[in-house]
């Protein structure tokens, strides 16, 4: 039996273990197949692959999490077997990246008028050489005391909606699509209950090529899963699953 895991970030994006360290960590926990996905970075791959390489047994699978938006909130679109050093595909995620660092830069300003001010240099720390994000601001909150809980922060602070959210510069999940395609990867809808309306999205995009959604996730009912599950069968999708 198999033990699969396709939605794993490292210490590239948001997560705290570095691409080699998330190999180790998963070989020791038997798994067989794992996809590391950081969130619009594809940094990690090259190393994940090569600890891969000392670990019989593990198959790492090259992946992205890039980060789009729809009308009503923000949706992700993971991307498996890519090409991770596709020219358009790097172009894309570099442009990114650097939305993220003014995106967060905005929230902390937000935050400070708010009464909750953090560091931007503390928040820079927090992300090493990884890509700055709301995880980081939310772990600089929890430094100083102003929640209890990570995801506390993004109830009161950085969901989308909350007081102290800033939109990215906007692509649509559609050019996603067909970023990942291009660099020859299977496009998958990540943790699609973050939309009001999951099977019209699932509609639309699988028109432009969507190959797969997330429909085992961390947070996700048994009731959930099952309906999501029905929702891949029903449009001929892959249903994948990830923490």
């Amino acid at each position: 039996m198999s033990t699969v895991d396709l939605h794993i970030h490292s210490s590239v994006s948001d997560g705290v273990y570095t691409p080699a360290e998330v190999v180790g960590k998963a070989a020791r926990a038997g798994m067989t197949v794992i996809a590391l996905a950081d969130h619009d970075n594809v940094d990690g791959i090259a190393e994940a692959l090569k600890a891969a390489e000392k670990t019989p047994g593990l198959k790492v699978i090259p992946g992205v999490e890039i980060s789009t938006d729809v009308p009503d909130g923000e949706v992700h679109m993971l991307g498996y077997f890519i090409d991770y050093t596709h020219p358009e595909l790097l172009s894309a995620l570099a442009v990114m990246r650097d939305s993220r660092q003014t995106r967060a830069r905005k929230m902390i300003d937000k935050l400070a008028v708010l009464g909750f001010p953090v560091d931007w240099q503390r928040v820079r720390e927090l992300a090493g050489d990884g890509t700055i994000g709301r995880p980081h601001i939310a772990r600089a909150l929890l430094e100083k005391g102003y929640i209890a809980t990570i995801q506390e922060a993004f109830t009161r602070f950085l969901a989308w909606g909350g007081p102290a959210y800033v939109g990215r510069d906007k692509m649509p999940p559609e050019e996603a699509i067909s970023l990942i395609v291009g660099a020859g990867g299977l496009p998958v809808l990540a943790h699609p209950l973050t939309s009001n309306n999951t099977e019209s999205l699932v509609a639309g995009l699988k028109e432009s090529g969507l190959a797969g959604l997330e429909a085992y996730y961390k947070n996700y009912s048994a009731g959930e899963i099952s309906a999501l599950v029905s929702l891949a069968d029903k449009y001929g999708l892959i249903a994948t699953g990830g923490t």
